[in-house]
Parts: C-alpha cells; sequence; structure tokens
C-alpha cells in the first residue's frame, strides 16, 4: 500500500519517517523555543525565516544516524534530499579524473550538504559524503520541500541563503587558487579547520586536534601531500602544529592565524 500527497506517492516507510521526525522534533527545538536541554543546536541558515517557519521546516525532517567510515551518499546518487549535520563531522570527497579521491571539505554541526537535491527533479551527487566520526543529520526531503515552500513562499530564502553561501566560498577558492602559493593555502585550510574541529565555546586561542590525514589536507588545499608536509613540518619547527598518525594538533592557532594570512 502506498500513500498519496500532493498527487505524489510515498512509500509507506517515507511517511512512517516523517510522523516520527515530526513527534520527536522537540530534540531539536529551536533557541529559545524548546525545553532548557534542547537550546544547544542554533541552525544559522535558517536565520533568514520567522521562527515559525523555522520551527515547521524542521519538523518536515527526519533524523539520521550514520557510524564512523559510513557513507551518507554516493557521487553520482540521484539526489533526493538536504541534510543539515547536527552532530559530528563529515567529509565532503570526490573521484579525479585519475582515479583517486580528493576531500574538497569538512563539516561540521551547523553545517548543510546535498542542497542541489532541493532544485529539480533529476539532479545526481556531485560528490561523496562520508561520516568522519559518529554522525547526526536531520533531513529533508525535495518533496517535503516543495510543500512547504507552496504554503511559505518565503521558505525559498533557505536555499537562496545556501546557494549564496556556497558561491562565496567557491569564489574565494578560485581566488586562492589563482593567487597564492601553495604553502599559503595549506595554512590557511589549517586555519579553516581549526574552525570545524574547535570545541564549541573554547578560548579561540586554546590547542585544537584535527582528527585528518595529511594526503586530507593536501586535497582540501588543492597540492601535493610532499607540499603539505613540507608546510606541516615548517610548522613543527616553528611550534605552533604538532604532528600524529591520523591526526593533526595546531597547539597555537593565533600563530597559525598570523601565518596565513
Amino acid at each position: 500500500m502506498h500513500m498519496r500527497r500532493n498527487g505524489r506517492r510515498l512509500h509507506p516507510r517515507f511517511e512512517s519517517d516523517r510522523r516520527a521526525a515530526r513527534d520527536a522534533n522537540a530534540a531539536y527545538a529551536l533557541p529559545g523555543l524548546g525545553d532548557e536541554g534542547d537550546n544547544e543546536m542554533e541552525w544559522e541558515i535558517l536565520a533568514g525565516l520567522p521562527q515559525e517557519q523555522q520551527r515547521e521546516l524542521l519538523s518536515h525532517c527526519v533524523r539520521r544516524k550514520y557510524r564512523k567510515g559510513e557513507t551518507v551518499f554516493h557521487e553520482s546518487d540521484p539526489g533526493n534530499a538536504l541534510h543539515l549535520l547536527a552532530k559530528g563531522r563529515v567529509a565532503i570527497r570526490i573521484t579525479t579524473p585519475m582515479g583517486d579521491t580528493a576531500t574538497l571539505t569538512v563539516m561540521g554541526p551547523g553545517a548543510v550538504f546535498g542542497e542541489q537535491a532541493l532544485l529539480n527533479d533529476d539532479v545526481v551527487r556531485t560528490a561523496t559524503a562520508v561520516a568522519l566520526e559518529p554522525v547526526e543529520t536531520m533531513t529533508l526531503q525535495r518533496a517535503e520541500f516543495d510543500e512547504l515552500r507552496t504554503k511559505h513562499p518565503s521558505v525559498e530564502r533557505f536555499v537562496v541563503s545556501i546557494l549564496t553561501g556556497q558561491v562565496r566560498r567557491l569564489s574565494q577558492s578560485l581566488i586562492e587558487a589563482l593567487y597564492l602559493p601553495a604553502d599559503k593555502r595549506v595554512l590557511r585550510r589549517l586555519v579553516d579547520l581549526c574552525e570545524v574541529y574547535r570545541v564549541p565555546g573554547a578560548d579561540p586561542a586554546e590547542p585544537v586536534s584535527i582528527n585528518l590525514t595529511q594526503d586530507d589536507l593536501a586535497s582540501m588545499a588543492g597540492t601535493t601531500r610532499p607540499t603539505a608536509n613540507r608546510v606541516l613540518q615548517e610548522a613543527v619547527t616553528n611550534d605552533f602544529v604538532a604532528l600524529g598518525r591520523g591526526r593533526i594538533e595546531v597547539t597555537d592557532p593565533t600563530a597559525l592565524a598570523r601565518r596565513a594570512r
């Protein structure tokens, strides 16, 4: 048996997930709208919407959990849902023309990915999303979003805000690739990763442990691993970075930020 909504056939499991997500939505209450213990997650990307519309959008989301190393979605998969990252960190990776895997970016709680899924029906994923640690996302299906924007046209601002941020980041990356040396790009990606891995509320000057490989850092900076390693070894010599197996410790984020300017 299948249910229908707005002329669309919905699988019973999807409809069940949707109802369960709405029943459990108090766990993702907006700041000031839920119980005292529910105010930890602040969805900055929703700030342009009235609070009632923010609440309604979140009520249409389905909570998903992923184990460390699990793939959230694969490159070339059909794109049918957007993910709001509630917990953990996710790497966005692509396959290069040579068949290698390259990490484009790493996202932390509060980030949004898979946004192209909301644009039209025939979107395919342009990258793979992998959970770097236990991850929880709030997943918004395209059909649910279409229903929301029919009811509240202003919800379109949500997608516009996401796409505007994406264009800004891509423009900055292009400028850096064209006009900054690789050494500086490596340092700037480390600064970005400090923001992703810093404990919420921690002093920005406190050390930050980044659980990524040098290969990940190199591909994020658009350079080779030997170049990234050389930059990191210089940072170790200058006493603001320490290296471990599969880990980069930024011991002095303030000094790193100065070097990255």
